[in-house]
Formats: C-alpha cells, structure tokens, sequence
C-alpha cells in the first residue's frame, strides 16, 4: 500500500554504543504489530542484528531497515550502529532520516555516544527526541540523566515525562504535556491519578515546557507575557515548533527490554516528529541550470530519490536503499543515475524490515526503500528523471584513520582478495583500499581495528577468501649529506672480445630527487656510453647502502673515465657505474630519512595535556593550537612509524571524542636507533 508523505516518520534510532537501540527497534516492531515477539541480543533473534558479525559480537555493525504502522502513520526506523568504528552509518542515516530518536542510558552522565549524535542532530538541523533507556536497572537515575543533559545542552532539554518509581523500579510515567499518569501493567499501560507526592513536580515541569512553548512563537510569548499561562493546545503547538527549529529536544523514559514506556514514546513521535512532508527543501543542484534549487516532498514532482546505503551480496547482488525526495518510483522506470550520467532501469522495489524484502508497486516521495540489480550506481548517487536532472549533495565519508597491510593467506588467492574487498568498499564508504606507491603494498584502510576485523571476517563470510592483515611497511628512504668521489672500473677477459668500463664520479646532495650530470672533457667516455652510466646509477637507487631503502636527493656527476676501443660496451660501463655508486654513497655520508606524518587533532579541552604528552613520547613537535567549535585543535609532527596505529590510542586517551586527520609532510633524518633497529629485523 502506498502512504503519502504526510502520514510518514523518517526517524534514525542512534546513540551510544550497548544503550538498547536495537532492543527499542523491536519494542516498536512488536507494538506496531510487525513482529510477534520481541528478539533478543543474546539470542541473535532481532530484526535489524541479522548480520553473522553483528550477531557473533552482540553489536550492531551496519544501518539496518525496519518499518512498522502506529496510528496509521508508518513508522520508517533506521536502527544506526553505535560503535565508534562505524561512524560512516551514522552519516548514511542522517542523510536518510527527518528526525532523530536518540537513545541513553539512565544514569548521571552524558556517554560519547549521546553526545556525538546530539552535535550531528543539532549541526544537521535534525529534530531529536531523547528516550532514556534502561528505567528497570537497579541503579537507574533518570533525574541525574536530565541534570547531566541539561548542564551540556542548556534550555533545548525538556523532560516531558516524570517516572513513577516504586523504590527503584519505574512503574509508570506522568505525561507533562497532557497532565496524565499511567501505570504499566501486563496489557499495556493504564490511566491512573496523578500520584499527590509527584504533583510538586508535575507542576514545576509544565511550567518550564509553558516557558519553552512561549519561547518558540512570538505570539504565544506575548500571550504568556500578558497572561502568565497558556492552554495545553498552545503548549503542545509550541513545544511542536520548537522541536522542529531544533530549540527543543524532548526527554522521555522508559525500558526498552520490558516494553515499558515505549507505547508511550511511539505515540509522541507520531505526533511531535515531522512528516516527511513537513521537512524543508533539500539543496539539489539543476544540472539543466547549473544552479542550487530546493527540492520539495512532491509527489506530483519529476522523480528525484538518492541511493544513502548500499549492500553488497555474491548471490543476490547489489541492494541500493534509497529515500524518493520528490515523485514516484515505480518498476520499469528508465532513470538517470546524474553522478554517472547513465541511465538505470529499476527492476524490483522493496520495502525493508531488516533481511526481509517485500515488494511494492511504487515508492512515493517521503518515502524510504530499496532497488536491486543496480550495476552502475552506489552509495550517494542521485536517480532523477531525465528531462529533470538533479543531483544532491555526496554523503560526507570520515576518512580512514588506521591502515593495514593486506596479504592473501593462501598463495595464488590474491585476486579473489583484492576484488572482495573493492565489493565491499562499495559497500562501505569509510572503508578503503588502497595502494601504496613508495612500499607497493595494498593497504587496507578503516575506522579502526574492530572495523578492519570485521571487514576480514566479511571477506571470508560474503566471498570466501582470506586475508591477513599485518603493520605496514614504512617508506624509509636513504640519502647523502657530503660530497665524495669514486672510481668504478668494470673489466673482464674471457677469451674473445673482453668487458672493459671504467668511471670517475662525483656524488653529492642535491634538492631534486635525482640528478645526472657529466662533465667528461677530451672523450675519455664516449658519448654514446654515457646514457648507459645513467642508467646504472638509476638502477641502483631503489636500493641504498644503509638498509636497502631507495635513495633520494641525490646528484651523481660523471667528469671522467676511459675505454676501450673494443672492449668497451654500455653493459660494461652500467656495471662501472654501479661499483662508483657503492662507493661514492658509502663515503658521503649517508643517512637515514623517515617519513612525517602532519597531524591535525581535534580533542575537548581537559584532553589536550594527555594528548601532547603522548605526542612527545612518539617523538612528535607540537606546532600549535587552535580553538575551534568548543574543541582546541592541535597541529603537530611525527614520524609515520610512531603513529600507525594513532586513531587506537586517541581513542583510548579521549573516550573516544579525539579525532585527527594525517597527511605526509616531509622526510627527515632518523635517529641512529632507528637505523640499528631497523638492520637488525
């Protein structure tokens, strides 16, 4: 059946990491009827967890799908991992989504999680709706868990609920806004009196939502100022716009393992979460016009819909999730893909409850679902119709922070490796594969260890290689301080026509990766050998005297030699060259140089002394310091052996707030230890 996009909740469920997402995801299901009984973690039984991976480590690894019917508005949920290394999900829901339910924990804190998904919600002007999860724990501290909120966030947090507690347990909610208590019991929640020792704050709490109400409309601000009060419908629409311009952020509670407070929840964000038809434009640009346009929830518009996920599947192929910003899509379509330029053909499309896929005649704008046998288009790509081009703007991608080197485990696999992991770089845009020029090795680079795990696992499981994943190689490289002389003389007679090469060079540093020159006077190197001297030096450059690394800033001078009038060959005179270089470097002082990598790191305030100090211990220079957004940003140096595995420990030192950015600054000279370690691997 077809909705319309104002009957439509686009909602993103994210937060931190083990707060109960995934288990709220099936209290919805199981309350809009989807489901007939809620799956378990433990079990490996829930909807959006279906994944091997997921289930083997109770995490969730990927934005699933889910959808359920409550009130007749169908509920679109996109059930967002909240584990750090999977931070690309979280940008391909918000992409998708029209709000944001975010789930935390009851206690006294504000998790990483929280915070991370709030700033997102806030920065992509998302409405947001906090569920505190976890009111069945023992030590559950729902008020701590406002107050925490409150201090970080100022007057956008506004509880709208009080729990009624018996002893520790949550036996029920007080509504705020409606000024009904209900307690739980085991069919469903019932309407109670409001308890007289809650009144107090019953009262306390309406008056700060009428103040919120009157905050977000001037003519209820003038109502409030002149009067002092303003009627439940007048809140309810003033708490409504505020959620909508993001001023507000509602705070429920409840236990998502118990199914208590969730029916509740449901029935706030059907009638406090826009309708896919409520949110505003979205910036396209006209590929017609060459011009920026807003892109209404049309139905009746010319199609235009973006690709925000894709799956990968040796068997059933590519599965392109897409939400229609604008018309209908509808099988046997021929649209144009406007990132490539070709047109697709859409086969089948389903609506997606997790690994299940049904079949629907048409997806109308607002609306979120998904295509297959897709070839040409991915993650992000816009499908418009084709007298009416649009693209929208690429889904921003975190770059990846830690890289490994892949191997195939079993020789001759290579190419079954290599080509499962460019599927899933499809797949997962904050996963890439790259090649490393100055080492040749293939690197493997993610979000983290745990996500390069899972990718290896992913490999096995999806296109049955295997492959090992080790440290990289650094690019050490060797060069020369001094200047110095040598003599190279090839000579060899073996009956017949003998070898004869004979050169006298200088070598000395040079700014350039590599120069020849030859300064020869009176022929004693005939010209036409004098190329193959070049040569000769240019082969033994990949590998210096040190420790075998290639050699750069360099300048090698021919200035004499001699010959033999039939003797002499190019052959001879490339290994003179080679016996002058071994020398010639040997005696010009030669040295070490390792790669520096440049940081930029962008940590909280109370981080940045364990940061700068785990800098020093990895021979880094601090080179300044910014404030910037609320976090100060650090910029230093260090060399590239020391941080190939920075983003783990960043990580560890900021509970996960710290990010960093690396790029290649220079080479340097390496301590002496370096070297000796290096010689004795």
């Amino acid at each position: 059946m077809s909705i319309s996009a104002k009957n439509i909740r686009n909602i993103a469920i994210v937060g931190h990491s083990g707060e109960g997402k995934t288990t709220l995801c099936e209290a919805i299901l199981f309350n809009g009827g989807t489901i007939e009984r809620m799956g378990k973690i433990e079990a490996g039984t829930t909807v959006s967890d279906f994944d091997e991976q997921e289930i083997a480590r109770k995490i969730s690894i990927s934005l699933s799908l889910a959808y359920t019917t409550w009130k007749d508005v169908k509920l679109n949920l996109l059930d967002v991992p909240g584990f750090y290394d999977f931070e690309g999900e979280m940008n391909e829901a918000m992409r998708a989504c029209g709000a944001a339910l975010i789930v935390t924990g009851a206690n006294a804190a504000v998790s990483v999680g929280t915070e991370k998904a709030l700033n997102q919600c806030i920065k992509s002007k998302k409405p947001a709706v906090i569920f505190i999860n976890g009111m069945d724990k023992e030590n559950a501290d729902y008020y701590g868990a406002v107050r925490a909120l409150t201090e970080k966030y100022k007057t956008k947090i506004a509880p709208i609920q009080i729990p009624i507690m018996d002893g520790k347990k949550m036996t029920g909610i007080i509504n705020a806004l409606t000024g009904k208590a209900f307690r739980f019991s085991s069919t469903g929640a019932e309407e109670i009196p409001v308890p007289e020792e809650l009144a107090g704050d019953l009262e306390k709490m309406q008056y700060a939502l009428t103040e919120a109400a009157a905050e977000n409309d001037d003519a209820l601000l003038e109502k409030f100022f002149e009067e002092g009060t303003l009627t439940r419908e007048e809140v309810i629409h003033g708490i409504r716009k505020g959620i909508h311009n993001i001023n507000v952020i509602p705070v429920m509670a409840g236990s998502a393992l118990l199914n208590k407070g969730v029916i509740n929840l449901m029935n706030e964000l059907v009638k406090y979460l826009p309708e896919a038809a409520e949110r505003g434009e979205l910036s396209a640009t006209d590929l017609k016009k060459d011009a920026v346009v807003g892109v209404a929830c049309d139905e009746n518009g010319p199609l235009a819909a973006q690709v925000f996920k894709t799956a990968v599947d040796p068997f059933v192929g590519k599965l392109n999730y897409l939400r229609v910003a604008r018309g209908v899509l509808r099988p046997g379509m021929t649209v144009l893909n406007s990132k490539t330029g070709e047109e697709e053909r859409i086969n089948a499309i389903y609506l997606v409850c997790g690994k299940k896929q049904v079949s629907v005649p048409e997806l109308l704008a607002g609306d979120i679902g998904a295509v297959n046998k897709l070839n040409n288009t991915g993650t992000g790509d816009t499908l418009c119709d084709e007298e009416h081009p649009v693209r929208f703007d690429d889904i921003p991608f975190p770059k990846p922070v830690l890289a490994l080197a892949v191997y195939a485990k079993v020789r001759g696999t290579e190419d079954k490796v290599f080509s499962g992991l460019n599927r899933l770089a499809e797949e997962d845009k904050s996963f890439a594969v790259i090649k490393d020029p100055d080492t040749g090795e293939t690197l493997a680079g993610g979000q983290g260890e745990v996500h390069l795990d899972v990718i290896q696992k992913k490999l096995k499981s999806k296109f049955g290689a295997e492959a090992e994943l080790r440290e990289p190689a650094i690019a050490y490289k060797e060069t020369i301080r001094g200047t110095s002389t040598a003599e190279g003389k090839y000579k060899k007679q073996t009956g017949g026509h003998g070898q004869y090469g004979h050169v006298k060079m200088r070598f000395e540093p040079t700014e350039k990766d590599f120069e020849f020159a030859e300064e020869v006077v009176g022929g004693t190197v005939p010209k036409n050998y004098i190329p193959a001297v070049e040569k000769g030096i240019v082969e033994c450059l990949p590998h210096g005297v040190l420790a075998g690394y290639p050699v750069i800033r360099m300048k090698a001078v021919l200035f004499d030699g001699s010959f033999h009038p039939v003797d002499s060959s190019e052959a001879a005179f490339k290994a003179a060259a080679e016996i002058a270089f071994k020398e010639g470097m040997k005696n010009a002082s030669p040295v070490l140089l390792e790669p520096l990598s440049r940081l930029k790191i962008a940590v909280p305030e109370q981080y940045v002394g364990d940061v700068m100090g785990d800098l020093n211990t990895r021979r880094g220079r601090i080179l300044g310091m910014d404030a910037q957004d609320g976090v100060q940003v650090i910029t230093a140096e260090a060399p590239k052996s020391e941080v190939l595995t920075y983003a783990t420990s960043l990580r560890s030192m900021t509970q996960g707030r710290g990010r960093f950015s690396e790029a290649f600054a220079r080479y340097e000279q390496a301590p002496d230890f370096v070297l000796q370690k290096l010689n004795k691997a």
